[in-house]
């Protein structure tokens, strides 16, 4: 569960989908050892559930992150911050 926590937290900066991966193998790992022995699954089922749910933030910020780098790749080599700001605005508004 600390993993699906933790990677939870940071899938928004991609080492989330790592660190939920993880979590995600573990948890499934110990549902079936807990199945098995007949202990309380209660917690793996929770890590289970957080480390998929980092996984999936972290696909999508990648989608996002791409996509957002292929509709503003003009605009990546301006003179100021204030060209890039409104190379960028252009690229979305049309103007």
């Amino acid at each position: 569960m600390l993993l699906g926590i933790t990677g939870l937290s940071t899938s928004i900066v991609f080492i989330g989908g790592l660190l939920g991966g993880i979590g995600l193998i573990l948890g499934l790992a110990f549902l079936t050892t807990a199945r098995r022995t007949g202990t309380d699954r209660t917690m793996a089922l929770a890590g289970v559930v957080t480390s998929a749910i980092a996984v999936v933030v972290s696909v999508l910020a990648a989608i996002v992150f791409v996509w957002y780098a292929n509709r503003t790749q003009e605009c990546y080599q301006p003179d100021s911050f204030q060209q890039y700001t409104q190379c960028v605005h252009e690229q979305f508004t049309g103007d």
